[in-house]
């Protein structure tokens, strides 16, 4: 097996997918939704809270927050959300149904936020981005908003230099986003140990491939969605059968 092979072939895929044309993202697959999260010019803080609310619930779900309190409040300006009281995000985010599993924390969070993009960035959450800052400065300012770890900012600042095409100076800093699907890809294309943890996991992304280490995380997250299953691997349909040790019955 040849380790490099295979990272190549991750980093090739994850370069096709960075350099594609600029598309709607499809977050929720519910078009009010998309759009509006889509839309950094006039609703940056979409993007930002949505990342905020991403966190022990489907990502689907997540990301739906944003407009369904939109809805409830019959718009998303940061004029009207920074008027919010916490106890109104509370109501706002448990009435008429609840939009998260952990209610009251997240409506703390999402009120946090709110106040962090006013506070600190004047109302406009596209300042977090402007300008072509380091990728270690984008994670770093996204790690300041209550509720986001390294995962979430990394995966946030690799959103926005992949598909909503924003320059950063460099991408040293955005690392893997060791989810599930990319935790089962990495051991079975033989890149770790069948036992490695998260960190493991990141840190052998960032040797694999130090100036980007996140260029290998869509493809891999792909292939694990898409083919390496967890029980039953459909590994003829993957692309990286041929070099995949564990397609081929060597791992």
């Amino acid at each position: 097996m040849n380790k490099n092979s295979i990272c190549d072939r991750l980093v090739d895929h994850g370069k096709a997918l960075f350099q594609a044309p600029k598309q709607l993202i499809q977050f929720t697959k519910v078009p009010g939704a998309d759009t509006l999260l889509n839309n950094l010019e006039a609703h940056p803080h979409a993007f930002i809270l949505a990342c905020v609310m991403n966190r022990q619930i489907k990502a689907e779900k997540a990301w739906l927050i944003p407009y369904k309190i939109s809805e409830r409040l019959h718009g998303f300006s940061m004029e009207t959300l920074r008027h919010l009281t916490r106890a109104d995000v509370n109501q706002l985010m448990t009435q008429p149904e609840p939009l998260h599993r952990f209610v009251d924390k997240m409506s703390e969070f999402f009120h946090s936020a709110v106040q962090r993009i006013s506070s600190d960035y004047a109302g406009d959450a596209a300042r977090i981005w402007m300008g072509k800052p380091s990728s270690a400065e984008v994670v770093y300012r996204f790690l300041m908003f209550d509720g986001i770890g390294p995962k979430i900012g990394s995966m946030a600042a690799n959103i926005l230099a992949r598909e909503f095409k924003i320059p950063f100076s460099d991408y040293f800093s955005i690392n893997i986003s060791a989810d599930v699907h990319v935790r089962r890809v990495f051991p079975r294309l033989g890149l770790c140990t069948t036992d490695a943890g998260t960190e493991q996991v990141i840190y052998k992304a960032k040797a694999l491939h130090p100036e980007f280490p996140g260029m290998m995380d869509l493809p891999c997250w792909e292939i694990g969605r898409n083919w390496c299953k967890s029980r039953v691997p459909e590994c003829a349909g993957c692309y990286m059968s041929d070099l995949c040790p564990t397609a081929d019955g060597s791992i």
